[in-house]
């Protein structure tokens, strides 16, 4: 069987933080993105796709999602089970009920697991839902157990701890406890690798896509082959749009190139934060510096925390514990080749900066 889990989708959400125009366009590229996904998956010849709860944002839907929703899940050209989470919980007048859903979607609504039995694969799904806003009555492992099928699938949304949580607590131990070959998580937006308890493999894929700077980094969902000896999932990048949030060094270098430097790849569609950090050669404009990196990035803001360069060697040679550290590197700079000469100012920097009690 080829699955495929995704989660988080939020779709909806209001993007706080961006202009209107640009939070509306955010909103438009997150329905896009189910539709892309749903093309994917069939590409790729899925057989199942388990979405793990939060795919609205919230119960008040724009009716044009709603539409969208149903018309490109009915695409999928094999079997959806979804599982409400916190965000969208199952319940009468929410966002469910504003959908028609097609043949091929299963809905969880209950808060005790069902079972839905799928022999064209020797398989079963169990799933559960929220069915509010908050759920503190644990995951309980042993009531997604029983299955015969030779590949037992489970998807829930709730929060991997060994605590209490008001998000469905999931303790790995309760994992272990189901005796499924793979759990399909959805609630923490950062994809943290396939773990396993027991003989159960589970995962969390993160939100697809990022929606701020506490949301960095690809976004995407899993995909792969489940079969009766386990589940083998890769992590498929997927959003165009990431969020990156990050710090470029000045020192040596200049501003613009610093930037560029620290952004990551072909930043194009990103939306940026960049700290400025490091000593200065000359003052410089953050409005002019933000407009010669134009086009860059979809969306970039620049903060400054830079300061002006010094002569390292000022103190060289003054009687003070800093003069004598600055004595000691001065004579290993006049010794160095090029590169070594760098390596040298970058360790006096650092130095004089503890010194001063400076990051």
């Amino acid at each position: 069987m080829k699955l495929l889990h995704a989660a988080d989708l939020h779709l909806d959400s209001a993007f706080a933080g961006l202009p209107e125009e640009k939070a509306a366009l955010c909103r438009q590229e997150s329905r896009d993105i189910l539709r892309r996904m749903v093309d994917w998956a069939n590409d790729h010849e899925a057989d199942v796709m388990l979405l793990a709860g939060d795919l609205f944002d919230s119960d008040r839907l724009y009716s044009q999602t709603a539409r969208t929703l149903a018309l490109t899940l009915g695409r999928f050209r094999g079997r959806i089970f979804l599982a409400p989470g916190n965000h969208d919980f199952y319940a009468p007048g929410s966002g469910y009920s504003a959908v028609e859903w097609p043949e091929n979607v299963h809905i969880f609504t209950s808060r005790t697991p069902q079972t839905v039995l799928l022999p064209e694969w020797n398989a079963s799904v169990t799933g559960t839902a929220f069915t509010t806003a908050e759920e503190w009555e644990p995951f309980a492992g042993a009531a997604f157990a029983g299955s015969e099928a030779a590949v037992r699938l489970g998807v829930v949304h709730g929060e991997v701890t060994r605590g209490e949580s008001k998000y469905r607590a999931i303790s790995p131990a309760e994992i272990g406890k189901t005796d499924l070959t793979y759990l399909a998580l959805g609630h923490v937006h950062r994809y943290g690798g396939v773990q396993r308890a027991g003989t159960t493999a589970y995962a969390y894929p993160g939100c697809l896509p990022g929606r701020g700077f506490d949301e960095t980094g690809d976004k995407g969902f899993l995909f792969g082959d489940v079969t009766a000896e386990g589940a083998d999932l890769e992590f498929i990048p997927f959003a165009r749009r990431r969020y990156q949030s990050v710090a470029a060094d000045v020192t040596d270098c200049d501003p613009a190139e610093a930037v560029r430097q620290a952004l990551e790849g072909d930043c194009g569609q990103d939306i940026c934060r960049v700290l400025l950090t490091g000593a200065r050669r000359a003052d410089f404009s953050i409005p002019a510096l933000e407009g010669e990196l134009a086009g860059l990035c979809a969306s970039l803001t620049l903060t400054d925390e830079t300061y002006p360069e010094e002569d390292v060697w000022a103190r060289c040679g003054e009687d003070s514990l800093r003069g004598l550290f600055l004595q000691d590197l001065r004579e290993q700079y006049a010794a160095a080749d090029e590169e070594g000469k760098k390596q040298v100012l970058r360790a006096a920097r650092f130095g004089l900066a503890a010194l001063d009690n400076r990051d």
